[in-house]
């Protein structure tokens, strides 16, 4: 199954120029199916760009922060 830019635009809910600004970057893989060169062109997505696109935006867990270590203030450092 391919979708057309519209069916992504209403997938999730953003404009046109937005899903265009996606392929010209390279997130979102598209097969330009035009026929005739020069033309407007008619992108396609398959389905499998559309899970890879899908993956490479899905959220991931934000590692935890670690607390710095206070250095004692007792012990002198000699290397450095």
């Amino acid at each position: 199954m391919t979708y057309s830019v519209k069916d992504i635009q209403e997938r999730y809910g953003v404009g046109e120029h937005t899903v265009l600004g996606w392929i010209r970057l390279g997130d979102l893989r598209a097969v330009n199916v035009s026929r005739q060169l020069g033309r407007r062109p008619n992108w396609r997505v398959t389905e499998e760009a559309l899970q890879d696109f899908e993956l490479l935006r899905s959220p991931t867990t934000v590692p935890k922060r670690t607390r710095r270590r206070r250095r004692p203030t007792d012990v002198i450092e000699f290397y450095k």
